[in-house]
């Protein structure tokens, strides 16, 4: 019998715990192949329904609990690193903040089936002061369905097999095929939701004539030169009124940032690769109107707009206070 059925047959409940809590930690290693595996396996009594639900819920629950308890001590801080290192566009702080303020139970109990808020929401809730109770209580009952639904339909996988013994030896010969192409499933979806937000990142690029508009009439913008040092050597300009900051120090920043007006991000790189990489981390952090400019740098430089000369560096927070 091939993987995943022959890896848990060796290993059991321990493998199942060790595969659901690496998954709930944050790593992307997908625990449903390795649930609806040990539902069949049940069918044939090679493995207790029970004791796979225990080992799946247990280790869900110390997952969440850990990140809980993190969100509470050090807040948005570790949410920041979480949303940077999400594959997922379509999830962010902002975005599951908003959620769990208007439904904290059922974000909780639906957490589990929403790609990416799996792993944000218990630490949300636990920035947000949540009783510990009280999220064990939805937590576990969201972590139960998701658990116990998996196994479920593995299990009835599990008892077509007995009833077309079969499909059996199908499945046991094809299995390990399965769960990789399982595993490269899951990656593929959510690089392509990635590549799909970038897309439209590029529909709502600034052309340079709608930013300089907005500049002689006055609008507020906050505009981010995101170049690498080395480049302003040989061109020691920036577009007026322009912060230099690289995208790691924006990020860090992120409590400076004003909601309430574009910012305009702009770099040299060819397609401008690195306003929308950075464009894409600021959006998972709950900042909405973010635009790269179109052709950067250079394009800007070209048609002959206004630079300003490289001043010393200012601390931001200054910057947006002084723009209100």
């Amino acid at each position: 019998m091939a993987l995943p059925t022959h890896i848990l047959l060796l290993y059991g409940y321990l493998l199942l715990f060790l595969w659901v809590l690496v998954e709930q930690a944050g790593l992307p290693l997908p625990a449903v192949p390795v649930l609806l595996a040990a539902g069949a396996l049940s069918a044939e009594h090679e493995l207790s329904f029970p004791l796979s639900f225990f080992a799946g819920l247990a280790a869900s629950l110390l997952a969440d609990t850990a990140w809980f308890l993190i969100g509470r001590r050090y807040g948005h801080h570790v949410l920041r690193i979480l949303c940077k290192l999400s594959l997922e566009p379509a999830v962010c702080v902002r975005q599951t903040q908003n959620s769990f303020a208007s439904r904290r139970a059922v974000t909780l109990v639906i957490a589990k089936f929403v790609p990416g808020l799996a792993t944000l929401a218990p630490p949300v809730a636990g920035e947000n002061g949540m009783a510990m109770a009280q999220f064990l209580l939805y937590d576990g009952i969201g972590s139960s369905l998701w658990v116990g639904g998996l196994l479920t339909v593995g299990r009835l996988f599990g008892d077509a097999l007995k009833r077309d013994p079969s499909l059996l030896n199908l499945v046991g010969r094809f299995s390990g095929a399965l769960l990789i192409l399982g595993i490269v499933g899951f990656f593929l979806a959510r690089i392509y939701r990635r590549e799909l937000f970038l897309r439209k990142l590029v529909d709502a690029r600034l052309d340079p004539e709608e930013l300089k508009r907005q500049l002689d009439a006055g609008e507020e913008v906050f505009i981010v030169d995101l170049r690498h040092p080395l480049e302003l050597l040989p061109d020691p300009y920036t577009l007026p009124g322009a912060l230099h900051l690289t995208p790691e120090a924006l990020a860090a920043r992120i409590s400076e940032i004003p909601r309430d007006r574009d910012i305009v991000l702009y770099c040299t790189c060819p397609s401008e690769a690195t306003a929308a990489k950075t464009a894409l981390i600021l959006h998972k952090l709950g900042i909405e109107r973010v635009r790269p400019l179109r052709g950067g740098f250079e394009e800007w430089k070209r048609r002959g707009y206004p630079l300003d000369a490289i001043a010393p560096a200012q601390p931001l927070v200054q910057v947006v206070s002084g723009a209100h």
